[in-house]
């Protein structure tokens, strides 16, 4: 399997692509009302609950998602004012809607989920201290090296695949459309892939032997550019990133699924987080709670 991408790379716009993709994707998880926003993840079920620092109470229906709002409260959803009793309805796996609110001059927003059958909910507030504190996480130094040549091979069909979740409970299918082959010092090894969010790209979880020491323990994802006609694609390992679940208890990550757990150390990409929020909403050092 031929894997020489880098003969003719030129270096220096390799290392600035790199820190202008890498700044970009810190910028967009850091968003005021993103994952490190989240304040809390609740189970939701028939028995009306309260979400701290959110308005109104929140249950199960016949109707799906009910929230129940006080006089003085109200949610908008898609430029709409929400006000009183609203069911939100059907929510597909893996969907969800997010309505926001304003507590006095702070933005808020209740993300409405579903994963692994579950309704969950999770208030976000663009005052969270993560946000305030977040320093950005720490990397390997790219290097063109780790821009591996890999051939997918799809399966017959795509095939439904479980795997585990970040939180105990959980678990999550995907539909895997096929397998990423590559080689790496002699040795060939073969990632499970899913599909991506642009048209025929691809998305793989994977752990190596870096995990759990200067890589986050749980998970890493590379996005996977689509094949060209002849299968070909190259994993860029330098692109490697932690998902949600690196720094926050409230998220509901998958976990990588049997296979593409790699024997190899991937030294590239992004390393274990400086710190995380844990479910008691306090920030801890990394490697505290996985």
């Amino acid at each position: 399997m031929n894997t020489t991408l880098n003969t003719d790379l030129d270096r220096a716009r390799f290392g600035r692509e790199w820190e202008e993709w890498h700044r970009h994707h810190e910028t967009r998880r850091a968003d005021s009302l993103g994952f490190f926003a989240i304040t809390g993840l609740h189970w939701l079920g028939s028995d009306p609950i309260a979400l701290p620092g959110a308005p109104g109470t929140w249950r199960l229906g016949d109707g799906g998602v009910v929230a129940q709002l006080a006089e003085a409260e109200s949610l908008t959803l898609e430029g709409e004012t929400i006000t009183g009793t609203h069911a939100f309805g059907p929510i597909a796996e893996r969907g969800s809607v997010t309505p926001t609110f304003t507590d006095g001059d702070v933005a808020g927003a209740v993300e409405i989920a579903i994963r692994g059958g579950h309704t969950i909910l999770r208030p976000r507030r663009a005052d969270h201290p993560f946000l305030a504190e977040y320093a950005g996480t720490p990397t390997y130094v790219p290097n063109p090296r780790w821009r591996v040549a890999a051939r997918f091979v799809p399966f017959d069909a795509p095939r439904p695949t479980e795997v585990g979740a970040a939180v105990d409970g959980l678990t999550h299918v995907y539909d895997a459309p096929g397998v990423l082959e590559f080689s790496w010092r002699g040795e060939e090894f073969a990632l499970t892939a899913f599909e991506g969010k642009a048209p025929g790209s691809l998305l793989v979880l994977f752990t190596d032997a870096t995990s759990g020491i200067t890589t986050y323990a749980a998970n890493r994802s590379v996005a996977v550019d689509a094949p060209d006609a002849g299968g070909w694609t190259t994993v860029d390992f330098n692109r490697a990133v932690n998902l949600p679940c690196a720094y926050t208890d409230f998220a509901t990550c998958p976990l990588p699924p049997e296979g593409n757990r790699l024997p190899i150390g991937i030294e590239a990409g992004e390393k274990k987080p400086l710190a995380r929020v844990v479910s008691s909403a306090e920030l801890v050092a990394p490697g505290v709670a996985a």
